[in-house]
């Protein structure tokens, strides 16, 4: 099959121009890292600067031959090809992006430089912090292209695009179950091992699942998190809420419907 060429001219500039373009400013930090003259920003591999450099430069995107998104080829391919050669060497876990391992490292070394200037609460990444933010703006960039519901993270929009859609893309090697998330598949196939990582710390009961815990906890403690808004009685499951809720509002419906004299 012949492969697709791309394209990579912008005006009269090629690839070859902005990776010339960013070589020039490079400016090496020390051995490992590489930073950006113009916004500062630093990188660990001297090819990803150039990549950004061009952001700068003549602002290059590659067209990509699978899904046509617009971005820095060699990063974005890894979506589809699932490589990930940056390999975190305290936990052995891989990333697609050396910026995310960068990110993983400072959670072993409990390192959180980026602090939130409204509530002071500090996070290891840059991303996070800027994630976290948009609790206090209420920003929510990402809308569904079908309902038009917005979210403030990419992946809980990728998430509630399923509802619509029915895609299920995470499947059980046992019993062929497909599910929507990557967690309600690592959930199922407790099923199959009978593995309960859950564990009470006063009774000893375990539990496959983090929310039944959380649940059992209640017993011991009285937790009646729950609260009705019509009676103002609390609960310690929200199905019991829920159930509470429904009875009131169809007690309220009979007292309409009941025959007056």
């Amino acid at each position: 099959m012949e492969e697709k060429a791309y394209d990579t001219q912008v005006g009269d500039e090629t690839q070859s121009d902005c990776k010339d373009l960013s070589r020039q400013a490079q400016v090496q930090i020390n051995k490992n890292s590489y930073r950006c003259d113009i916004c500062l920003k630093v990188f660990f591999q001297n090819e990803l600067l150039s990549y950004h450099k061009c952001i700068h430069t003549c602002e290059r995107r590659y067209q990509h031959d699978i899904c046509s998104k617009r971005e820095y080829l060699s990063v974005h391919k890894r979506i589809h090809t699932g490589e990930k050669p940056y390999h975190c060497d305290i936990c052995s876990k891989t990333f697609s992006q050396c910026s995310k391992l960068t990110s993983r490292k400072s959670i072993h070394i409990d390192e959180k430089p980026y602090v939130c200037d409204i509530c002071s609460k500090s996070f290891s990444g840059k991303e996070y912090l800027n994630i976290h933010k948009r609790v206090h703006t209420g920003e929510k960039p990402y809308c569904c292209d079908i309902c038009d519901k917005s979210f403030s993270r990419r992946e809980h929009m990728i998430l509630h695009k399923r509802i619509h859609t029915g895609e299920k893309p995470y499947l059980c090697d046992v019993c062929s179950k497909t599910f929507s998330q990557k967690e309600l598949l690592i959930s199922h196939k407790q099923i199959h091992t009978g593995e309960k990582p859950y564990q009470c710390d006063v009774c000893g009961k375990r539990f496959s699942r983090e929310n039944q815990l959380i649940r059992h906890i209640r017993i011991h403690t009285g937790g009646k998190p729950h609260n009705c808004d019509i009676c103002g009685k609390e609960f310690s499951h929200k199905s019991n809420l829920t159930s509470a809720k429904r009875n009131i509002r169809k007690q309220v419906l009979l007292t309409f419907d009941s025959p007056r004299n």
